[in-house]
């Protein structure tokens, strides 16, 4: 390879990386006005599903390893759990993307986390149960305020 050939591939080169930049700086500046387009409901929406994810894995893990030891009674908290946990990752998903649908699926997501609540509010006596029941809580209250 010659001089001229060296300094040819680098022009290229760095003009790729400039025309890289500009469209790089022109999604990043879409991406930002898509974000403000989410309302504030839809926001709290968001992180009390966030929350409740959150706390729902770590009560399902309880859960199950107090099964494990015998005490089957945890498996109906284990299933309202898990339950909880694919509604409220769709729930965020849906509520961060300002999707149209999010009011019906905030509509199923309250029974399931009044479902949640309820039979974590058995277990209340275990940390992981008691803070799952009150974020299935708050989660319910949050989806009532946009639930169609």
């Amino acid at each position: 390879m010659n001089r001229r050939e060296l300094l040819l591939g680098s022009l290229a080169m760095a003009g790729a990386a400039v025309v890289g930049s500009a469209r790089a700086a022109e999604h990043k500046h879409d991406m930002s006005e898509h974000h403000h387009d989410a309302s504030s409901a839809n926001l709290a929406v968001a992180a009390a599903a966030s929350d409740c994810l959150q706390k729902g894995e770590v009560c399902l893990n309880h859960c199950l390893d107090l099964w494990a030891t015998g005490e089957k009674d945890m498996a109906s908290c284990a299933k309202s759990v898990n339950q909880v946990l694919a509604l409220c990752g769709s729930l965020q998903q849906l509520a961060n993307q300002n999707s149209k649908h999010l009011a019906k699926l905030a509509k199923v997501a309250m029974v399931a986390c009044k479902e949640c609540e309820d039979e974590c509010k058995k277990f209340d006596k275990h940390a992981a149960c008691k803070a799952c029941g009150e974020s299935c809580a708050a989660c319910y209250k949050e989806c009532q305020k946009i639930a169609a």
